[in-house]
């Protein structure tokens, strides 16, 4: 047994070893995880409190304060209250199970795979505290206190605050959840520091993350290493960068940087079965396959590691990631998985995990922070605004785990689909325990995450990167500002600003011009610059700023010539009414499960007909569409997907019927001696009708004006000036043969 054991971790170490020499030869010799200069962020994250959202924006973090996000711990307490995981739950050898809905590989001991519900109550404290932080709820703050101050209280002398008890901790080989565990909870954590400003509890972040380096030595140790290649715990884990990035925009310290580089780096070097490894990303003839969640938040570690190190082999990866992340995306912005991508091109058909929408939004987010490139916000708020809305209930609080742009069955399955009697995640839940409780907490987090980076600083300016109703108060030249921002975007392309400044103060307001603003229409004078709106001035008291950005509806096309419409930021799609079937109720009113079927199923084809506004309505579209079943056009409604259940947001061309202008009969008249039967060109069988066999006018067979047919032969020669052929001649028939035939 020792003798395998050993024969196998030798058989890791060589894969490791080859993968090693594998990434290094597809760069020469360059090293692409050395440090040749780091790249600073353009742009910089303001605290959470420095904004508060408003109109719209706040009625949702309302809605799922008064929901979800206010009470998942009482909707699955056996997950959250009943498992002290981060204290005296702590998993060790001689824990063997635990109700997380997921069981090891039997033959392994395996408290190792234990780990899920430090995942749930960690995500779901991370969008409870933003989301009472944002409303200003003094009872969830409370709260929210006593929570963060009972797993402070669980760290260890050492600084370690985690999930596994002293006989576990940093001894893996195999799948684990030691560092992904400390991300969803370090992530919480920073969170209500980023409101509480204290420096207590700063300092037990930094404690605990020193832990978590010291027992991984940068460069000297493996925190990646499985002899098994499908880890999801662990390889969650490489979100821990998250918490680096943002202790070093905090304190400004290189080692949480730097650490981020190796972290990348070790994940790269491992035998694993993830997208995210640098040799793959550097085959762009390698798609991304892989569990759609672990693909898109590994995107932000990339991001990581190229401006910790500035290194242009990094860049490259980084880039060739965009483009393959560009082909796994449907018309709404979401990411192909279901839950694995597979190699998909991705269309309207495709579904897509509402734990990926989170995860590729925050990506686009830390892009547009590095490079203050616009382009990314319009991708953060084109997810944001589409898929995420169009995958969260309009009116209840409850989310799909997953769903398509086309959504024409919630019912469990995969639009309608009965195969797999167990599959539940195509439909309405406000928990979706029979899958797993993981997308739930992530769609509590999505609309804080969102808002908190509505607002950014560059040097001397206030910058406007993400839009929507929200207020600002921060400080420029170390003077107060205070910006309101009042507006229904994206239901509407109008905004107005009240910038109010207590002192004259100099400095630069940027907005954000989204890329399908065609113009815009400002009461103030502005340079455009690199995709933003720049009113540079002394702000006194208050002034007033309008802007009107002008959109056209754009028609666009998927991969598989599918076509759809876009009015500015919204995707457009005709509603199907449905019939809700409540599946389950929960002690908290008005939260269910709910199925969705089509009232009646009709899908339309397009005809290359005009998309027009409808008279005295807002955000509602009509156009001409052929009706699938009947053949016949019909004039349907278009509206925003992100406030529908089922929809149709892509349509198939109308194939057009040519042969209706193809009159075979021509030429067969006189002496055009040609036939009305089908013909290849060189082809040896040219069947078709004869009327006679003789004579200048039937030298193809046929005649056009003759009433009686000889029968159907199988040769001849069309267009020619001689009669011959007219071999194997058919007549059929249902009569008895006489004389009348002819």
């Amino acid at each position: 047994m020792l003798h395998r054991t050993i024969y196998k971790q030798v058989i890791a170490i060589t894969l490791c070893l080859f993968a090693k020499e594998k990434l290094f030869a597809q760069q020469g010799t360059t090293d692409p995880f050395k440090i040749i200069k780091p790249i600073n962020s353009a742009l910089h994250t303001l605290l959470l409190h420095e904004i508060k959202p408003g109109g719209w924006l706040l009625e949702e973090l309302q809605k799922n304060m008064d929901g979800f996000t206010g009470h998942l711990d009482s909707l699955v307490p056996d997950l959250i209250l009943q498992d002290d995981i981060y204290g005296k739950d702590r998993l060790s050898k001689k824990i063997k199970s635990k109700s997380v809905g997921a069981v090891a590989e039997e033959g392994d001991w395996q408290a190792q795979y234990l780990w899920w519900n430090s995942e749930t109550q960690s995500n779901w404290l991370d969008g409870f505290i933003r989301t009472a932080v944002l409303i200003r709820d003094k009872d969830q703050l409370s709260k929210a206190e006593r929570l963060i101050n009972r797993l402070l209280g669980t760290q260890d002398a050492d600084g370690y605050i985690g999930i596994y008890d002293k006989d576990l901790r940093y001894k893996f080989d195999n799948e684990n959840g030691e560092l992904w565990s400390k991300a969803t909870l370090y992530r919480a954590l920073l969170g209500w520091y980023s409101y509480k400003k204290d420096k207590n509890i700063l300092a037990a972040i930094e404690n605990a993350v020193q832990d978590v380096m010291k027992a991984y030595p940068i460069n000297q140790s493996h925190p990646f290493y499985s002899k098994n290649p499908n880890a999801g715990g662990l390889t969650h884990g490489l979100a821990f960068t998250d918490v680096l990035e943002q202790l070093y925009a905090l304190t400004n310290k290189k080692e949480y940087r730097e650490y981020c580089l190796f972290m990348y780096k070790d994940f790269s070097e491992q035998v694993l079965n993830e997208d995210a490894q640098f040799a793959k990303l550097a085959d762009m003839n390698l798609p991304l396959k892989g569990h759609g969640v672990h693909t898109y938040e590994h995107l932000r570690s990339v991001i990581a590691a190229y401006y910790a190190s500035g290194n242009p082999a990094l860049k490259k990866v980084l880039d060739n990631f965009l483009s393959k992340i560009q082909v796994a995306t449907t018309p709404s912005g979401g990411p192909a998985g279901n839950e694995f991508i597979l190699g998909k091109t991705a269309d309207a058909s495709t579904g897509y995990e509402y734990c990926s929408l989170h995860e590729l939004m925050a990506g686009w987010i830390s892009l547009l922070e590095k490079s203050a490139a616009s382009q990314y916000a319009d991708d953060a708020e084109h997810l944001f605004f589409n898929a995420a809305a169009g995958n969260t209930h309009p009116t209840e609080s409850a989310i799909c785990y997953l769903k398509q742009d086309n959504a024409f069955y919630l019912t469990g399955g995969d639009n309608g689909d009965t195969s797999d009697k167990h599959q539940t995640r195509y439909r309405y839940s406000p928990v979706h325990k029979e899958a797993a409780v993981c997308c739930v907490p992530n769609a509590g987090r999505i609309v804080p995450h969102y808002i908190q980076h509505m607002w950014m600083k560059d040097n001397n300016s206030l910058v406007t990167t993400l839009l929507g109703p929200s207020e600002v108060h921060t400080t420029i030249n170390n003077k107060e500002v205070h910006v309101k921002e009042e507006t229904n975007y994206p239901y509407e392309n109008t905004l107005r600003f009240t910038i109010n400044s207590k002192q004259p103060n100099t400095f630069s307001l940027k907005i954000r011009k989204p890329g399908w603003a065609v113009s815009a229409n400002s009461n103030l004078p502005y340079k455009e610059e690199n995709g933003y709106l720049v009113y540079r001035q002394t702000w006194a008291s208050q002034t007033d700023l309008t802007i009107s950005f002008q959109a056209t509806i754009l028609k666009k096309e998927t991969a598989n010539k599918e076509v759809y419409f876009q009015n500015g930021p919204l995707v457009l799609c005709h509603e199907i009414k449905a019939d809700q079937e409540i599946t389950k109720k929960f002690s908290v009113p008005g939260l269910f499960e709910s199925n969705y079927k089509p009232v009646q199923l009709t899908i339309y084809q397009y005809d290359n007909d005009e998309v027009k506004p409808e008279l005295n309505q807002v955000n509602r579209f009509k156009i001409w569409m052929v009706n699938g079943s009947t053949g016949r056009k019909e004039e349907i409604s278009l509206v925003p997907m992100a406030k529908t259940i089922l929809r149709q947001v892509t349509f198939k061309k109308k194939e057009t019927d040519y042969t209706k202008y193809v009159n075979t009969f021509i030429g067969t008249e006189g002496t055009g001696h040609t036939f009305p039967g089908p013909c290849l060109p060189f082809g040896m069988v040219q069947p078709g009708p004869d009327n006679a066999d003789l004579g200048w006018d039937y030298t193809s067979g046929y005649q056009y004006r003759d009433t009686v047919i000889m029968g159907f032969s199988q040769t001849r020669f069309n267009g020619t000036g001689i009669s011959e052929m007219g071999d194997v001649l058919l007549l059929p028939f249902a009569e008895t043969a006489d004389k009348s035939l002819r």
